[in-house]
């Protein structure tokens, strides 16, 4: 653990990737879910597969859109700092203040890199319960899996909307913006294909979810 004694706090916020076990039948949704994204079509990539349940995909993409979001965020980290960002903000109409219903029941505010240290951390223990998200074959989801995994979905979003509306020009200057669209119009395209996030959480970035989903965007 020798990295931590420099203090670095994007230590501290870049999460481990979570990985999906080798020879489980998620490991090879994953593996379908690449080989569709390579074909570039984001449309397609999304769809349920035939025969496939709907909460084992919706499980493998959560856990690859965490990994996703995470390495975003980790290569901007040393801009989003207490002084930067003293509160969690998706622009001046919306800001977010921390609450998990079990360690912190009622929202706090706090600055950006700490709301999303505390989110990432609660994203990943509720992706490393088996009891919510099952990795051996035969062990059922949970009834209320699809709402959980909606919650985290919701929070992820966050992270999108703040990187989007407080970092992009140092995105821009690390050339990474091809990269942080590709992955949010998947992120869109997959949450609106099942449902996932209701409108009104998507609005700190809504014209730019229309740009990005227009069928044929001039």
């Amino acid at each position: 653990m020798s990295f931590l004694l420099f203090g670095s706090r994007s230590s501290k916020t870049f999460k481990p990737k979570k990985n999906i076990p080798e020879g489980t039948h998620q490991y090879d949704l994953m593996k379908h879910a690449a080989a569709t994204l390579g074909s570039g079509n984001l449309r397609l990539a999304v769809m349920l597969p035939d025969g496939e349940d709907l909460n084992e995909w919706v499980a493998v993409n959560t856990v690859d859109f965490f990994n996703q979001i995470n390495m975003l965020y980790g290569t901007i980290t040393e801009f989003c700092t207490e002084e930067s960002c003293p509160i969690m903000s998706a622009g001046p109409k919306y800001e977010y203040h921390w609450a998990d219903g079990h360690t912190v029941k009622k929202p706090i505010k706090c600055s950006a890199p700490k709301y999303i240290d505390y989110l990432m951390t609660w994203v990943q223990d509720q992706l490393d319960d088996e009891t919510l998200f099952p990795s051996k074959i035969g062990v059922p989801f949970p009834k209320n899996f699809l709402l959980i995994a909606k919650t985290i979905l919701k929070r992820l979003f966050r992270v999108y909307a703040h990187i989007y509306h407080q970092h992009f020009s140092e995105v821009v200057q690390l050339g990474e913006e091809a990269h942080l669209n590709t992955s949010f119009k998947h992120f869109i395209f997959f949450v609106q294909e099942f449902n996932l996030i209701e409108r009104r959480e998507l609005a700190p970035l809504q014209e730019l979810i229309e740009k990005l989903t227009a069928k044929d965007p001039r």
